[in-house]
């Protein structure tokens, strides 16, 4: 059941994203999508709260569970990326905004930008720690609880194989072909990719001529 949730919950974590980005830019309806936007945390609420009643109601703690809170930790860590990448691209499509600035390829700036996309594991990790260990404290020591526990294991390995990917882009920085400058020029602070989404607008007249 708890497998079969977690599809549920992927499939659905897009569902509600291409119709909240429609609802946005197709059917120029901003505040509904938005809302439809919103709505993608209940699912990992959702995913938690039938979790826990699967513990309560006495169900063996195993791989399912654990596979659970590293879904939920990953949503947590990385999942706001996501919506704000494709958003950015949405508005860009169909909203007339800029184009999304893309991400440095060379230089200290990749490495940067790499440090800040594995802050999202090591932030999924915590979580999914926590919640493993919040499920072990609820089942009491009375069960077993090794198999939830070894998930922690999992998060931080996966997390720290990823920092080791993230840090050779420090040691060994890769250097941009000749004639080729090592970042992309800044986009204007209105582009979508860096400003949070209720604050994404359309340039005025005015910044048009400039």
């Amino acid at each position: 059941m708890i497998v079969t949730l977690i599809v549920i919950c992927e499939v659905g974590f897009w569902v509600l994203l291409a119709a909240g980005l429609a609802t946005r830019y197709l059917l120029r309806m901003p505040r509904t999508g938005l809302a439809l936007l919103l709505c993608e945390p209940l699912l990992e609420v959702l995913l938690l709260v039938v979790t826990a009643i699967d513990l309560k109601n006495g169900a063996d703690p195993s791989w399912r569970h654990g596979l659970a809170a590293v879904y939920i930790g990953y949503t947590v860590g990385h999942g706001h990326r996501t919506v704000k990448w494709l958003d950015g691209h949405a508005a860009h499509r169909f909203g007339g905004a800029p184009p999304p600035a893309k991400p440095p390829r060379y230089g200290m700036a990749r490495a940067r930008h790499e440090g800040k996309v594995w802050s999202g594991s090591v932030v999924a990790a915590a979580v999914a720690s926590g919640l493993l260990l919040l499920a072990a404290w609820y089942v009491g020591p009375d069960g077993n609880t090794d198999s939830l526990k070894s998930w922690i294991f999992v998060a931080w390995r996966a997390a720290g194989i990823h920092g080791l990917i993230a840090l050779s882009y420090a040691i060994w920085p890769k250097k941009a072909p000749e004639g080729e400058p090592e970042q992309p020029s800044a986009l204007p602070a209105r582009d979508p990719e860096h400003v949070p989404d209720l604050l994404v607008r359309h340039p005025r007249k005015d910044e048009e001529q400039v």
